[in-house]
This record gives structure tokens, C-alpha cells and sequence, in this order.
């Protein structure tokens, strides 16, 4: 028997995995994908995603595999410069081809200890007091305490739930791939700039040796699943542009809609759902990969002291009292930025005059911090601001503080010296540090990063500590 299987090992599942290996949880994760995907498209890691590798230690893998470039821009392809005060030692986007970080999360669960089986699809479950029973389409049956579905946008798990996704449909659709061009690469970029003062959709540019990205709006929304053609790259392009840049020898071809959906609820007795199970949106600003890998931090510790006796009684309803409002504020700006990409005159006038408040520093770095989640803040109660936020990357005595944090447990930062973890000191590491560059006394840190307690007194800490920590031993 096992603690927990998760279905689906995207980006999502094998983050969560490897949260639940570091709480010494019996893992295993089915995929029903034999291989990866055939396309390699790149993803963004935002300001958040980057601080959470930096908290496990693996940002220097990503680094090896991934580029950096600034943070600026995202917003609704709004073209502005970095904004001032980000408050991030990792202020950038990192681009890293998704089959890249997907392979470097899988093997960071499995190098933890979590089984991963390919090939296996999910047919049924049926969950009791107990656990969940779980059978596979080949008719092997396995059993488990707990359920995850992070099984994509069209989840078998959600579905077998009956769970309700609501939202809209895709009303329009676009057209993905790499492929090479017939013209010089200065005449493609000219077009392409000209093109994009009044037409956002279209881009075009560098993909490696010989290949270019094109993204494109299609002409209408696809009865069927299938990837697009050449021929139908070829025609959008001499619609939006007025050539079809050459285009030929694709390498990968794919298709996205605008569907916008948040499931009604994350969790259903030992079920839950996180990721792209969980919520679907418009790719526009790249948040989609980092909302599922930011769920799987937020689940991943709850879920693991679930399952190892010691969670206080709502502390796995907190995943999604904390994250289902998260996904609702990246569906509406989603819907926004899609507004602000049409060519329509009222859209395009909005466009103009957001692209004014921009020019305020305020205006600019909150629309930044928003898609790179560095502005949340879960509500804990009344309390200084920093209270539900995530804690930077700050200067301590030991060099920096997401280096205390890779073992995946909560942390005590005391600049007085004074306090203690007490019966706690096994889920609680403590660090006393007068030293720290932190404007508090004190603060007690989840093992996701974010600020549950500030204060200088002993019981008080006390009772913050069994409300996101449990009974002492």
C-alpha cells in the first residue's frame, strides 16, 4: 500500500512527489505517457517558481539548462522596462524547454525515493474511510491512503470525481510550432515588427540552429484534437501578414485555445486536484506551469503531514482556502490580457492607456509581481503586512536563507535569540541570527516559504506553532 499515488508526472506531479519524499511519504506516480512529448516547447519559470528551486536546491540544474532574460514585458506583451523594487534575489524569467524541466523534476522525485511507472493509465478509483483503490486500464488494482490528480486539463481524476470545471470555452484558438523560414532573417524580423504594431499575436523569432517559433492566431476554433498543418500555418500567416515567411521543414506543429476554467473544488474526501487539473487558462504571460508547480509547494507538506500523523485538523482544508483564489486572480488576468491582444478599436484603446499607467513604477511593478506571484498574500488573520507572504531569499549568518530549506520543514528565524521551537524541534528547524536581514523580531516560516507568525513572545509563537504545526512531541 501506498501514502499517496499522483496521476500524472508533468511538471506539477513530480514536484509534488518530490515535496511528499522529503516527509519520508510512500510515493508512486502513473503516467500514461510512454514518452515525452514530441515538441519541445519553452516555458518561463517566473520570480516565484525560480525562489521555490532555490528553496530545494535545484536551481543550479535548472540554470545549467535554462536562459535567462529580464522581467519585463509579460504582461499583455506590453513592452516596459524592469521594474524597480521587486524585492527578489532572483528577479528574472528563466526560458527552459518544458520536456527539459519536466525531466529534471522527475528525476529529483525519483532521486528521493518516489516510484514513477510510464504507461500506465488510470481507468478507475473508488475511495472509504481508509484510503483509495485505484485501477489501472491493463486491470491491476493498487491501493492508497491518498489521490492526486495532476493528470492535465482534461483529468481522468477530475472527471471520475464529478467535480465541475466551470468556465468558457476557447472562442479563439492559436497555432504553435517550430519550423524554418525561406526568408533572411532581417527581412523576417522587420515584417514582424511591423506587423506587431498593430497585431500582438504574431511572433516570430529564433528557435536554434535554423529554426524559428511561430506563433500565430488561427482562423477559427478546432472541432477536433488534432495538431494543425503546414498548409494551415502557411494561410494564417498570409492572413495576419501578408506572406508566409517560406515557412517549410516543420519540426513540431500544435494548436492552444483561450479555455477558461477553475474546478469547483481541490479536494474531495482523499481526492485532490492541482495543476492544469485544477485550473486552465490562456497561455498569455506564461503562468500555467508555475501555478501547478506553486499548488504542488503549497499541497505538498500539508498533504505529508496528513499522511505522517501530525497535522492539526484543517490544515489540509488551508490548500485550497490558500490556492483556489490564486487560480481565480490568474483566470482573470488571463481573460484581461487576451482582451488587451485584440486588434478590436475599444480593446486597443485600453491597450494605450494601461500602456500610460505603466509608466508609473507602482502600476508596472504590481502588474509584474502579480504574473510572477510574488505579490500573494494567504490570509493568516490581522497582522503586519509581511504576515501570508513569502519571505525573500534574505542574507542570514549562514549565507542565504533558502539554503536552510532544502529539507522541505518549517523554520524558526529569531533575531532575538530568545525563543525556541520546543516540541516542535522535529518539524521546526531554528535558526537564531541578531544578524539577519529581516525588519522583525521573529518569524516562523512554512516549509512553502510564507510567513505564518511575527512576534518576540514565546506563547504566542506557542500557539502558531500548533496551528500550522500540530501537538508538540
Amino acid at each position: 500500500m501506498f501514502d499517496v499515488i499522483i496521476v500524472g508526472c508533468g511538471p506539477t506531479g513530480a514536484m509534488l512527489a518530490a515535496e511528499l519524499r522529503l516527509h519520508g511519504v510512500r510515493v508512486l506516480v502513473l503516467e500514461k505517457a510512454t514518452e515525452p512529448a514530441s515538441f519541445v516547447r519553452i516555458v518561463g519559470l517566473h520570480i516565484r517558481s525560480i525562489e521555490l528551486m532555490a528553496m530545494r536546491g535545484l536551481l543550479k540544474r535548472i540554470h545549467e539548462r535554462g536562459r535567462q532574460r529580464p522581467a519585463a514585458g509579460f504582461f499583455a506583451a506590453i513592452n516596459k522596462p524592469v521594474p524597480d523594487g521587486l524585492n527578489s534575489a532572483y528577479a528574472y524569467l528563466l526560458g527552459i524547454p518544458q520536456p527539459v524541466i519536466v525531466k529534471l523534476l522527475e528525476e529529483h522525485a525519483i532521486g528521493l525515493g518516489a516510484q514513477v511507472r510510464h504507461g500506465d493509465a488510470v481507468a478507475g478509483f473508488a475511495q472509504d474511510g481508509d484510503g483509495v483503490t485505484v485501477e489501472l486500464a491493463s486491470g491491476e488494482r493498487l491501493r492508497s491512503r491518498y489521490l492526486v490528480g495532476c493528470d492535465g486539463a482534461r483529468s481522468t481524476v477530475r472527471k471520475m470525481l464529478g467535480v465541475g470545471f466551470p468556465g468558457e470555452p476557447s472562442r479563439t484558438e492559436t497555432l504553435m510550432g517550430e519550423m524554418e523560414v525561406g526568408m533572411p532573417q532581417e527581412e523576417v524580423a522587420a515584417k514582424v515588427t511591423e506587423v506587431r504594431e498593430t497585431d500582438k499575436r504574431l511572433i516570430i523569432g529564433p528557435a536554434g540552429v535554423g529554426l524559428y517559433r511561430v506563433v500565430v492566431p488561427a482562423a477559427g476554433v478546432s472541432a477536433r484534437a488534432e495538431p494543425p498543418t503546414l498548409d494551415d500555418f502557411k494561410q494564417q500567416l498570409r492572413a495576419v501578414a501578408g506572406t508566409d515567411f517560406g515557412v517549410h521543414s516543420p519540426r513540431w506543429l500544435s494548436r492552444f485555445g483561450d479555455a477558461t476554467r477553475l474546478a469547483e473544488r481541490y479536494r474531495v474526501g482523499r481526492v485532490l486536484l492541482a495543476g492544469d487539473a485544477a485550473h486552465i487558462h490562456p497561455p498569455i504571460g506564461g503562468q500555467g506551469l508555475n501555478l501547478g508547480v506553486q499548488d504542488a509547494f503549497n499541497l505538498g507538506w500539508k498533504l505529508a503531514a496528513q499522511v505522517r500523523g501530525w497535522a492539526p485538523e484543517a490544515l489540509l482544508d488551508t490548500y485550497q482556502a490558500e490556492r483556489h483564489p490564486v487560480a481565480e486572480d490568474v483566470l482573470d488576468n488571463t481573460r484581461a490580457q487576451m482582451e488587451l491582444l485584440s486588434v478590436e478599436p475599444g480593446p486597443r484603446a485600453v491597450r494605450r492607456l494601461l500602456a500610460e499607467l505603466m509608466d508609473f513604477n507602482e502600476v508596472n511593478r504590481h502588474l509584474i509581481e502579480k504574473i510572477a506571484a510574488t505579490g500573494i498574500r494567504y490570509d493568516f488573520g490581522a497582522g503586519p503586512d509581511l504576515l501570508g507572504r513569502r519571505l525573500p531569499d534574505i542574507d542570514v549568518k549562514q549565507g542565504r536563507l533558502y539554503g536552510l530549506l532544502h529539507g522541505g520543514r518549517g523554520l524558526l528565524l529569531d533575531r532575538t535569540e530568545r525563543l525556541t521551537a520546543g516540541g516542535w524541534s522535529d518539524r521546526v528547524d531554528y535558526l537564531g541570527d541578531a544578524t539577519a536581514a529581516l525588519d522583525a523580531p521573529c518569524v516562523l516560516l512554512r516549509p512553502d516559504g510564507h510567513v505564518a507568525w511575527i512576534g518576540d513572545e514565546q506563547r504566542d509563537l506557542d500557539g502558531h506553532l500548533a496551528r500550522w504545526f500540530g501537538t508538540p512531541h
